[in-house]
């Protein structure tokens, strides 16, 4: 998770990025502050990764702000005023939105900078492909993980998809639980009912992934994880 803060003069902008933020799976709020004195006061006590920050505030605008931390936040602007935008990106700021801004451009801010605060994190221990057990009519069944090819989520149950099996293993199980089982190199999330074994995939289509000829929705919340695992790592 990442764990943000909102800072902006106006009560009406603030709500709506709070609203926007909770919208957000990989956002945690931490605060609304609605100058920069309370920014400061905030990321003095607790740890914030990302901030989104109006500059024209009373007393101290947003860019002083920035100019007065040592160790900054991912910062994404947000303004009525154009004529910051070169300023802020002086700064290095993740991303200027301007007022007033949709959901849909506001979303594409934020999965710009889960792309950066990843970078930014050491690497995981790599950890060794481990097979797993789960519980199917009272029968403890072992599932391998090599033999997956993609996960199902359906409310409390998920179904498990196999290269060897016609049917697929139905377990009681949340999405999350079972990815916490599974190497996160090796699935993708497309959907929030979806995860896929990557090296299934045998072709990507402009709203689904195929495995063969068995077809898996692409949303547009995670459609970005489809185009990364298409184009590759970046240089």
């Amino acid at each position: 998770m990442i764990r943000c803060i909102a800072v902006d003069d106006e009560h009406l902008v603030r709500e709506l990025l709070e609203d926007s933020i909770r919208q957000v799976p990989f956002l945690e709020l931490v605060a609304t502050c609605k100058n920069a004195m309370e920014a400061m006061e905030v990321m003095q006590r607790e740890q914030v990764d990302l901030m989104f920050l109006d500059i024209q505030m009373p007393r101290l605008n947003g860019l002083q702000l920035l100019q007065s931390l040592q160790r900054p936040p991912l910062v994404i602007l947000v303004t009525a005023y154009e004529k910051y935008a070169l300023e802020g990106y002086n700064f290095q700021v993740v991303d200027y939105l301007l007022k007033p801004f949709s959901f849909e451009r506001f979303l594409k801010a934020c999965q710009r900078a889960g792309d950066l605060f990843r970078l930014q994190q050491p690497p995981a221990p790599a950890r060794a492909i481990t097979d797993f057990f789960v519980n199917v009519e009272y029968v403890q069944v072992k599932i391998v993980v090599a033999d997956i090819e993609y996960i199902e989520g359906l409310k409390d149950y998920i179904k498990i998809h196999l290269s060897s099996a016609a049917r697929p293993i139905l377990t009681r199980m949340t999405m999350k639980a079972v990815a916490e089982k599974l190497p996160a190199e090796e699935f993708v999330r497309t959907h929030k009912s979806y995860l896929v074994a990557v090296k299934k995939i045998t072709s990507v289509k402009r709203d689904l992934v195929c495995i063969g000829e068995k077809e898996i929705p692409v949303s547009d919340f995670f459609k970005e994880n489809v185009t990364r695992l298409v184009q590759g790592p970046q240089n």
